[in-house]
């Protein structure tokens, strides 16, 4: 089965991200979830680090909040999922944020906007833009993501 793509529709333009279903299932499954549950839509970027990642994913805007499951009430968290080849080299690396805890990543996500090796086996990387890279480097704290899409 190939891995499909997410499509990011942000207030700066389209960007098609690889999801490394194969390698990174469990990751992969929590961020399809979300999608498929529409959490991303309207969520904001609140955190921007020039060279270094673009930050979104948290409902309360601020890099404190995650998906909560309305039927338990309680934050979803998914254990660390690392593999050697799986790493931060360049640019345009799809990851999961965490707090310190390890097992601690709920829905929070960054790209990479430059390399970024020494977070490698530390931060879940699961997957890569394909195109859209231009639309990466322009987001900012407070650029949206409208809509957040799968395709085959």
């Amino acid at each position: 089965m190939a891995n499909r793509k997410a499509i990011l529709e942000t207030t700066k333009g389209k960007i098609t991200v690889e999801l490394y279903e194969d390698q990174a299932p469990i990751t992969t499954g929590n961020f399809i979830d979300l999608i498929e549950k529409n959490f991303y839509d309207g969520l904001s970027f609140h955190r921007y680090e020039p060279g270094f990642v673009i930050q979104g994913g948290d409902p309360r805007g601020n890099g404190t909040g995650g998906y909560v499951d309305p039927q338990t009430g309680s934050e979803r968290r998914i254990r660390l999922e690392v593999s050697p080849e799986l790493k931060h080299g360049s640019a345009g690396a799809l990851a999961m944020a965490r707090s310190s805890n390890p097992d601690s990543a709920s829905s929070q996500f960054y790209i990479t906007l430059g390399p970024a090796a020494f977070l490698d086996m530390n931060y879940a990387v699961f997957g890569r833009v394909v195109d859209g890279i231009e639309v990466v480097n322009q987001l900012r704290v407070g650029d949206k993501m409208n809509q957040v899409t799968l395709s085959a």
